[in-house]
């Protein structure tokens, strides 16, 4: 059946840049990502073309650490269809060769359509395009978070690999700011919900934990909760059975009167189990090998990761993710063990969080460059011509250094 559904869909090529290979990953890391990606979705929809930027490549040499169940061609640039040779890699053509699809995060929402589309039954692949299947849908000059996975934090890694090791005693301020954003609190569609749940389950853990403290170090053990770390465990739940297509029980999902009655501002915030949230998601795809390499080297260079506990609690997780051990085994990824992490110092935390404020400083810097906005022509296109005037208050400023960079014209460049 599956081949039957394979041969009705028409034949695509996908073209891969390969500069090199270190360890168990091929570089560029876009490279790596894309055939993770195809091992996890175990997808063999795609005819794989590798294109070297050295002419003098032993096709032996390139191919003999791929997975074994991926067959992969080496072609030259000169060899390239013309619609491919002026785009940056990775690319898809249809067969006939006059479509072309470029850029890492639109290749890989693509592998994942044509997953489900050759096979319906794959309900876990469609799930990594998130919730209404936007993740990684906005493109990076508009994106800070798809700029952040698709191009900041591969090129990052890849010059953290290739630094001397008097040139890397930093962590990257890139791999820093993944750091800070998996502390941020999560935002989901039904996020009231799940807080509520959050909730109920912190109280009825504080009144089963009073008992065993006893009456005379109830002050104490009360305040010794207030300072420990909250660990994702209704998250992590939740997160889970949606992995595993199941439930969450009823003990978990019914709310007491009293949790109905508290005010959405006092509810308990949600900690991130995956880089996007709570569910596993393409972002997770592309970012675990990336973190793969950070972590491999680290470890080789005898590095501490104590200032990273949020990615190294990350990446194990990421490996209790069914399919994610067996497609890093096609790809030769041997997955790390780390050790559990306490949080980082202060002095460590307020390092994290000083590098988004450079980066915001830098867009700030930048100027915006307007184009001709596609509102107007598509209301020209249905007969609608919009009337232009003078702007009542010319003179009128807005002074953007006071206010929040989210509102600017230029945010993302």
């Amino acid at each position: 059946l599956r081949r039957k559904m394979k041969d009705s869909v028409t034949e695509e090529h996908l073209y891969l840049g390969f500069s090199h290979q270190y360890r168990d990953s091929i570089f560029p890391l876009h490279t790596s990502i894309s055939l993770f990606l195809l091992s996890y979705c175990d997808c063999k929809l795609f005819k794989i073309f590798l294109v070297p930027t050295d002419e003098n490549v032993d096709d032996h040499s390139v191919t003999k650490n791929l997975s074994g169940d991926l067959e992969v061609h080496l072609i030259s640039r000169c060899q390239l269809p013309v619609v491919v040779q002026s785009c940056c890699l990775p690319a898809v053509v249809v067969k006939d060769g006059k479509f072309c699809r470029a850029g890492l995060s639109v290749v890989l929402r693509h592998i994942i359509q044509k997953t489900y589309e050759a096979d319906p039954s794959r309900k876990d692949v469609l799930e990594l395009l998130g919730f209404k299947k936007t993740c990684l849908k906005a493109c990076a000059e508009v994106s800070q978070w798809t700029r952040l996975c698709e191009i900041s934090i591969p090129l990052a890694v890849e010059g953290f690999l290739t630094a001397s090791p008097e040139h890397c005693q930093t962590i990257p301020p890139d791999i820093l700011q993944l750091e800070r954003k998996l502390g941020e609190p999560v935002r989901v569609h039904n996020d009231d919900k799940i807080r509520r749940q959050k909730l109920q389950q912190q109280k009825a853990d504080a009144k089963a934990a009073v008992p065993v403290l006893g009456k005379e170090a109830t002050e104490e053990g009360k305040a010794v909760q207030m300072h420990e770390p909250s660990l994702p465990g209704l998250e992590l739940s939740i997160a889970f059975s949606k992995l595993l297509a199941q439930e969450v029980s009823d003990a978990v999902s019914r709310e007491a009167p009293h949790i109905r009655r508290t005010k959405t501002s006092d509810l308990p915030l949600l900690d991130h189990v995956f880089a996007e949230g709570l569910y596993f998601t393409l972002a997770d795809i592309v970012l675990l090998p990336c973190i793969h390499q950070f972590l491999v080297c680290s470890k080789n260079r005898g590095k501490s990761l104590v200032n990273l506990p949020l990615i190294s609690s990350w990446y194990r997780r990421v490996q209790e993710v069914p399919g994610v051990k067996k497609a890093a085994g096609k790809c030769n990824m041997e997955l790390l063990q780390l050790p559990e992490l306490m949080s980082a110092p202060g002095e460590q935390l307020q390092e994290v969080s000083s590098v988004p404020d450079e980066l915001e400083e830098e867009n700030e810097a930048s100027h915006f460059i307007g184009g001709p906005r596609p509102t107007m022509t598509k209301l020209m296109e249905n007969g609608i011509v919009a009337e232009f005037s003078p702007h009542p208050c010319p003179n009128w400023t807005l002074d953007w250094t006071n206010l929040p960079s989210a509102v600017s014209p230029g945010e993302g460049k």
